[in-house]
């Protein structure tokens, strides 16, 4: 974890970034414990969630910065950050506005293993149409 002393560069330099720049980072809700999604961090994207308190991940397919929820509305606030004991995967814990996946359920973990397939075990809360005004 992360100290308060801590200066966002000294964080951002302390972490280690896959070949591509990139470091995966986990959201966790952070009253409940629900795991909410799986996306990727560049430097750039660990110093403005650290400046801004607003979560930012980086997205592999527009090849920029992605602000959660600037589209949709379905803003993370930051509570904690931390990474592992390897400093390759960042945790954070967030305070989820709405629906974190864009397939509109809670969670990006939406599916499971049962009886040898895959079934979705939550339900769509807001249809992706009315998330992203479609």
């Amino acid at each position: 974890m992360c100290s308060k002393t801590d200066s966002p560069e000294n964080i951002v330099d302390a972490l280690k970034y896959n070949s591509d720049g990139l470091i995966a980072a986990i959201a966790q809700q952070h009253d409940s414990g629900e795991i909410l999604m799986m996306a990727w961090m560049n430097k750039e994207a660990v110093a403005e969630t650290l400046k801004t308190g607003r979560v930012c991940y980086y997205s592999r397919s527009r090849q920029q910065l992605w602000r959660k929820g600037e589209s949709s509305g379905q803003q993370q606030e930051l509570i904690d950050f931390r990474t592992d004991c390897d400093k390759d995967t960042v945790l954070v814990s967030v305070n989820q506005t709405g629906v974190a996946c864009h397939t509109g359920r809670r969670s990006c973990f939406s599916w499971a293993a049962r009886d040898g397939k895959i079934e979705t075990v939550e339900e769509v809360i807001v249809s992706p149409d009315e998330l992203y005004k479609k």
